[in-house]
């Protein structure tokens, strides 16, 4: 797995075993994004984990939903704290296979997740590395730990297939 080399190489502060344990939750994710795909949904998928168990799942459903708002990190975020009872997840993780948008970032600060885990960058809204940066403004009275580039191949390219079909449906 290639893509595994390359990652530890960037994130050199992680040991073996936390890299190991991201993956893991980062599958579940992929798996979530797979079913998106699945829906004819952008292919993300995102889980949150408090405690070793995952306790919210979620993947894009704007379009079966008609909700802007329904992206995969929202309606994680929505199931956990409907899971724990309350809107702060403060020792909460969030797995995400893409780069979240200015929304769902703002939402993690809002939730008070301790870390986001995510796979491959959006360079068309991503927030969090490739436009905004938006969990390191300084105005936030909230910091959100962020690790990138778990499974980012795979994330990738479940996305690059799904918009490759829309484009060969669109020219027939």
């Amino acid at each position: 797995m290639p893509h595994c080399a390359a990652y530890f190489l960037r994130n050199k502060r992680l040991r073996d075993s936390d890299f190991r344990y991201h993956l893991a939750y980062m599958r579940a994710a992929l798996t979530l994004a797979q079913r998106a795909f699945s829906a004819d949904e952008i292919p993300v998928g995102a889980v949150v984990v408090l405690e070793n168990k995952i306790i919210g799942r979620g993947y894009n459903r704007s379009l079966s939903q008609s909700d802007p708002t329904a992206h995969a990190e929202i309606l994680a975020l929505r199931q956990a704290a409907r899971r724990v009872g309350n809107y702060r997840l403060t020792l909460a993780t969030l797995y995400c296979t893409l780069e979240p948008c200015a929304m769902c970032a703002g939402a993690l600060v809002l939730a008070r997740i301790r870390l986001l885990v995510y796979g491959a960058r959006d360079n068309k809204a991503g927030a969090i590395d490739s436009h905004l940066n938006l969990l390191a403004a300084h105005f936030l009275n909230h910091r959100v730990e962020v690790i990138s580039g778990v499974l980012e191949e795979e994330s990738s390219a479940l996305l690059k297939e799904f918009f490759r079909l829309k484009r060969r449906k669109k020219l027939f």
